[in-house]
C-alpha cells in the first residue's frame, strides 16, 4: 500500500473516531510498526492529527472548552493516577496553590498531609478541602459557570498577596514550542500568576493533551515540571530537553 493510501485510511478513521491505536493501523493496512509510526508522525508535522500513547488522536478547536461535568468524566482513572502522584509531593507544612479544574479536584480527594495550607481559585475544591479539615484560602472574583473557576482582574489582585511552596496548575495542552496553554486568556492570567508566585510549579495533564496547543499560551515548559500518566519514549525525550516530566509509574 502507497504511503497516501495508508495516510488517507488513518485520516478517514479519525474522522469517526477519537483515537486509533497504531495496532488497529497496522491490522487495517498490513504496514509494519515502525511505518505506521512514520506516517503519525508525518500526519502530525502536518498539523493533521496529534500523537498520543499508542497511537493518534484527532484535533481540537483551539477555542474549545468543555464544562466541568464534562470533563469529570473524561479520563477519570488517568486523572486519578496523575493525582495520586501530584499528591505524593505534599509535604507537611506547605503551603499550596490548587487550580481550578477536573484532575486538580482529583488532587485534593489524595492528600493524606494535614498540616497544609491550600489557596485555591475552583469553586468545587472548597466542600472538599473543607471536609477534609484543609485550611483553605479562596481566591475573590468572578465565577466561571462553565468551569467553576474564579477568574479576572480580582482574582489576580487577589492572587497576588500569596506566596507557594508548590503550585499545581490545569491545563489544556503541553507542546514542545508552544509550552502550556489554556482556550481562556482570563484562566491563563490566574495560572500564570500562580505559576510565578510558587517556588516550585507542577502542571497535571494527562497524555491525551501533550502535544496539543489550545488558544492562549499560559507558559515555557521550563517553567513548570509535568506530570502525566503515560507518555511515549521518544516524546519524553523531547519534553526533558526543556523540563522536567514525572510519569506515574505503570
Amino acid at each position: 500500500m502507497l504511503t497516501p493510501e495508508r495516510q488517507k485510511i488513518i485520516l478517514d478513521l479519525l474522522q469517526v473516531q477519537e483515537i486509533v491505536k497504531i495496532q488497529e493501523l497496522i491490522d487495517i493496512t498490513g504496514a509494519s510498526e515502525s511505518t505506521i509510526r512514520r506516517d503519525l508522525s508525518q500526519l502530525e508535522q502536518e498539523k493533521k492529527l496529534k500523537r498520543v500513547h499508542g497511537g493518534a488522536s484527532r484535533l481540537h478547536q483551539k477555542g474549545e472548552e468543555l464544562s466541568i461535568q464534562e470533563k469529570s468524566s473524561h479520563n477519570l482513572t488517568k486523572k486519578k493516577e496523575i493525582a495520586e502522584l501530584a499528591a505524593s509531593i505534599i509535604e507537611d507544612g506547605d503551603c499550596i496553590y490548587i487550580d481550578a479544574g477536573t484532575t486538580t479536584l482529583q488532587l485534593i480527594t489524595k492528600i493524606t498531609k494535614k498540616n497544609i495550607t491550600v489557596v485555591t481559585n475552583g469553586f468545587a475544591h472548597i466542600q472538599i478541602l473543607t471536609e477534609k479539615g484543609i485550611p483553605t484560602y479562596v481566591v475573590g472574583g468572578y465565577m466561571k459557570p462553565k468551569t467553576g473557576a474564579i477568574v479576572g482582574s480580582k482574582a489576580v489582585e487577589s492572587l497576588s498577596s500569596y506566596y507557594f511552596d508548590k503550585a499545581f496548575i490545569g491545563a489544556n495542552g503541553a507542546h514542545p514550542t508552544a509550552g502550556y496553554t489554556t482556550p481562556d486568556p482570563e484562566e491563563a492570567n490566574v495560572k500564570q500568576l500562580a505559576i510565578k508566585q510558587s517556588r516550585q510549579a507542577y502542571v497535571l495533564i494527562d497524555d491525551t493533551k501533550m502535544n496539543d496547543i489550545t488558544f492562549i499560551k499560559i507558559a515555557d515548559l521550563k517553567e513548570a515540571t509535568i506530570i502525566t500518566n503515560q507518555i511515549e519514549k521518544d516524546v519524553k525525550t523531547t519534553y526533558e530537553q526543556k523540563t522536567t516530566v514525572m510519569v506515574v509509574q505503570q
